[in-house]
């Protein structure tokens, strides 16, 4: 029998019984990640990559493992560039040619920050302010997606804004957010 069969039965044996349960596992620990079938997908072609270089101990804590960094990965670049599909190009708005460059620099510097200040939130605390805030998702959503109670998010997202905060006055920045003065 040829190797790639071979690979193929024991993905179909080893691997792909473990479909439904990763793509919950990430749904639950990664909401933020945009695409759960990517991952998947991209954690599927690695295992079948390593595979075919030799055997694999434990399939399900390989594939779980590569999932988990795949979407670690996908929420740190989101958070460093979160950039949207824009499906009608046509319909922006033309930049203003007459616009403050200066002011402009000093908006995007300030983001720049700020996503910097998000990415050293505690993980759950992270999470909490990106869908609640960033997401804009009710207090009530975010805590029925993350399993929380309302108070929880409360708390998570007030210790987000004063630790972002914290972090950006350290660094100059103020006014970022409605409760300050600039």
């Amino acid at each position: 029998m040829p190797p790639h069969t071979d690979q193929a039965k024991w993905f179909a044996a080893e691997v792909h019984p473990h479909d439904a349960q990763l793509k919950a596992y990430l749904r639950g620990a990664f909401p933020t990640v945009r695409d759960v079938d990517d991952v998947v997908q991209e954690s599927y072609l690695r295992m079948w990559r390593v595979r075919a270089e030799g055997p694999i101990r434990s399939a399900r804590a390989f594939l779980f493992t590569v999932a988990r960094r795949l979407a670690i990965d996908g929420a740190r670049r989101s958070i460093a560039s979160p950039i949207d599909v824009v499906e009608d190009l046509a319909g922006l708005p033309v930049a203003d040619e007459t616009a403050d460059v200066a002011g402009e620099t000093e908006n995007r510097e300030r983001v720049a920050l700020l996503a910097e200040a998000i990415g050293r939130l505690p993980n759950r605390c992270r999470e909490v302010f990106l869908l609640h805030k960033i997401h804009s998702l009710s207090r009530r959503e975010t805590a029925e997606r993350l399993g929380l109670a309302e108070k929880t998010v409360e708390v998570q997202t007030a210790r987000a804004m004063d630790r972002c905060g914290e972090y950006l006055r350290r660094r100059g920045v103020t006014g970022l957010f409605s409760d300050e003065r600039a």
